[in-house]
């Protein structure tokens, strides 16, 4: 099993960041890579519960990902679980995405991305574009 990484800093508060990790509102504004749709969602990692998102790109490419929120500590991190679906429908592996937030230094916030589980390092490293992507449009909108 692999384990992904990332961290970023923000100029906005914890609360600010918190928000946009966990308001479907908020998160329909950086979920999926960059180019990608969000047509078809269940975007709620305010609360335990079910989620899922059906993401499509330029050239209709569907991709379905569904897990359920298992933690949720605000402001400071959320836990959930990450499935891909095949072509039929059918869920794949499970992984287990966390996400924190504490209060940097300067008065903004770190930010940090641990998705655990993955079955190996390329599942790892194809993660790692995808989440770098969004998290492009996230450090877009907060800063």
């Amino acid at each position: 099993m692999s384990t992904l990484k990332m961290e970023r800093t923000f100029s906005a508060d914890p609360a600010t960041v918190f928000s946009f990790l966990t308001q479907p509102q908020n998160i329909l504004k950086w979920w999926g890579p960059e180019g990608m749709t969000v047509p078809e969602h269940n975007l709620d990692f305010s609360k335990p519960g079910k989620w899922m998102s059906v993401m499509v790109n330029a050239e209709g490419g569907r991709y379905k990902v569904t897990g359920e929120v298992i933690k949720v500590d605000p402001p400071r991190s959320v836990e959930l679980t990450w499935g891909w679906h095949d072509e039929n429908d059918s869920r794949g592996h499970e992984s287990h995405v966390r996400l924190e937030v504490e209060p940097s230094d300067t008065g903004g916030a770190v930010f940090r991305l641990i998705h655990s589980d993955l079955p190996d390092d390329e599942s790892a490293a194809n993660h790692e574009q995808g989440w770098t992507s969004a998290l492009n449009k996230l450090e877009r909108l907060l800063s």
